[in-house]
């Protein structure tokens, strides 16, 4: 199999060789080691580190991509039908955020329930803070109800 090396690797997918070394001491890639010790990648490691920047990118942590990336075969190259079964366990994760990301668009102008009460329609939808008794935050954004939905 063809195998790259750390900067090959590097150039390919965009990303610094610290953080190839990073990713690898987190379990997230792995790489063979020559006779003088230098680091070699197969091929299909491209994808993966791919995976990782989209994963970051969309603000999952290295946690949540560490455990997907373990359901991924380390015994042979990941079929498509592998990255499939990845994906779809994201999938809850990345539709909950893009729920919240849109309630943050839609709602960013009107009263969130953080007890700021700072804007008119706070003594409507949250009046004297009530809503600060189901926690911290913007509540509203976090999903809680407001009054009269």
């Amino acid at each position: 199999m063809d195998l790259l090396s750390i900067g090959e690797l590097a150039q390919r997918s965009g990303v610094a060789t610290s953080a190839l070394r990073f990713y690898e001491t987190k379990g997230l890639i792995t790489s063979e080691r020559t006779d003088g010790n230098q680091r070699r990648y197969q091929r299909p490691t491209l994808r993966r580190v791919a995976l990782i920047r989209a994963g970051q990118e969309v603000g999952l942590t290295l946690g949540e991509i560490a455990e997907a990336l373990e359901q991924l075969p380390h015994d042979r190259t990941p079929t498509k039908s592998d990255w499939e079964h990845l994906s779809r366990s994201w999938r809850a994760r990345l539709d909950r955020q893009i729920d919240e990301l849109q309630a943050l668009r839609d709602e960013l102008t009107d009263c969130i329930g953080c007890g700021c009460l700072s804007l008119k329609s706070c003594a409507i939808f949250n009046p004297a803070d009530a809503i600060s008794a189901k926690g911290t935050g913007p509540r509203y954004l976090l999903g809680d109800e407001r009054p009269g939905s």
